[in-house]
């Protein structure tokens, strides 16, 4: 039987070791979902409510257990994996109040003896291979529409964030979820390519460009519903009439919150050269006030680095920019000794051949490049493979609104950053994926319309 490792990323010590899947375990729970699917959807939208309302009542009632694994797991600092539990509850009763209206049968034309409808279908069996960062917000976006609307979940969590996934598991499972409506798999790469071999109605993905390109390549023959919530190089400008002070510390932390392990964390800024030395100047005096430590104590804010090889990859953009002109403001270093930790970095004099400025980072590393005006901010914005969020500081709601249009994103924020709606769709542009979750079109996401013609009988 295989197993899997799962490692504390502060500390680098074992946890524990799961029993984990394999293909054809993934097998078998996939047809056991398969024959427990047309049940959970029979059920009413009432019953399965109810369910996720009590899977809401025991998130409530662990939240500190909860909180404390997903920080031993992913190295999140406790306070933000508290923040993410009760970030969770507003989404679950969006949910909640909007999917029966989302859903709901609608008569698009009566006359002449003829009748149009439209009926929401579940899709049937859908796989959700998540992600590490968000392991609340990024699994439940996909379980709880989905399961709401009928459909059966094959869920693999990350292999950095399985104990959360299981945790999940148990509480829809305690609050009346079938076992085999919703199913958790443990493993790594292997059992999530064994989940994309069985047929399935549905894949949503979230992760790396890299992954989600192998996953598009796989399922390209298969015709079946495939979301894919991918990576993002998020930019943002501060324009001269901004507060440069309250611009640094708002977008200091929209860049480090979470060890800037998000995907819509602001990963690139852009200043307008008549603020650009005193913003950087309040930016970097923020930053160096963020506590690096352990993820446990109640003053961190600078966590672990989940998965060890990013210190790779974050210590070869800062190389890659110093040997092209760049300067550290503070930071730039991993730290030596237990555990993956990298400091909280500021760069200036960047430009677009530096990796820093183009390529997702994923850690606390941001860079900081000065520009003239408006239109060559819009052009370093959209100088991107990429398209997640983008943004702009500044006290002109109509400026914003002209610099924001021009920019390609799927979200794009005034005056704030690193911000998630339930009410609003979470969707990319280019290389950042396709498909979308939240907001009312996220629910229908795990439906497929079914179109009515009906002819009375004279």
């Amino acid at each position: 039987m295989s197993t899997l490792a799962i490692h504390n990323p502060a500390t680098g010590e074992l946890i524990v070791s799961l029993a984990a899947d394999d293909a054809e375990s993934v097998a078998a729970k996939t047809a056991a979902a398969r024959q427990a699917q047309p049940a959970w959807a029979a059920r009413s939208l009432a019953a399965r409510q109810a369910c996720i309302e009590g899977f809401r009542a025991g998130v409530v009632r662990d939240l500190e257990q909860l909180a404390a694994t997903m920080t031993r797991e992913t190295g999140k600092p406790i306070r933000m994996s508290r923040n993410e539990l009760h970030g969770l509850l507003p989404r679950i009763d969006f949910f909640l109040a909007e999917t029966q209206e989302a859903i709901g049968d609608q008569t698009v034309f009566d006359e002449g003896g003829i009748r149009e409808q439209i009926q929401h279908e579940p899709l049937g069996v859908v796989a959700n291979i998540s992600a590490w960062n968000y392991p609340w917000f990024v699994g439940c976006n996909v379980i709880l529409p989905a399961l709401l609307t009928g459909n059966a979940v094959l869920y693999k969590p990350s292999e950095y964030a399985t104990m959360t996934g299981l945790e999940i598991a148990r509480l829809l499972h305690e609050a009346g979820v079938p076992r085999d409506v919703m199913t958790c798999l443990v493993g790594g790469g292997p059992v999530g390519a064994a989940l994309l071999a069985q047929k399935v109605d549905g894949v949503f993905f979230t992760g790396s460009h890299a992954t989600g390109q192998r996953i598009a390549q796989t399922m390209g023959k298969r015709f079946v519903k495939l979301q894919l919530e991918l990576g993002g190089k998020d930019p943002t400008y501060v324009a001269e009439d901004a507060d440069p002070q309250a611009a640094a510390e708002s977008l200091a932390d929209g860049a480090m919150y979470n060890t800037g392990q998000s995907c819509c964390s602001v990963e690139r800024l852009y200043v307008h050269e008549k603020i650009h030395d005193a913003f950087v100047e309040a930016f970097v005096r923020t930053v160096k006030g963020f506590r690096l430590g352990d993820p446990l104590r109640e003053d961190t804010y600078i966590g672990a680095i989940t998965r060890a090889p990013q210190l790779d990859v974050l210590e070869q953009q800062v190389e890659d920019a110093i040997a092209k002109g760049a300067t550290v403001l503070t930071g730039g270093e991993r730290r030596v000794g237990d555990g993956n930790w990298f400091e909280a970095t500021v760069l200036v004099n960047v430009d677009h051949t530096m990796e820093i400025m183009r390529e997702e980072s994923f850690g606390p590393v941001i860079g900081i490049q000065k520009v003239r005006g408006d239109e060559e901010a819009v052009a370093l914005m959209n100088d991107t493979r990429y398209g997640l969020t983008a943004g702009v500081y500044t006290r002109d709601e109509q400026r914003a609104r002209r610099i924001l249009g021009e920019v390609r994103a799927g979200s794009v924020y005034w005056n704030c950053c690193d911000r998630v709606s339930p009410r609003l769709p979470w969707s990319g542009v280019g290389d950042s994926g396709v498909g979308l979750t939240l907001s009312t079109y996220g629910i229908q996401a795990f439906t497929r319309p079914k179109a009515w013609h009906l002819r009375s009988p004279g």
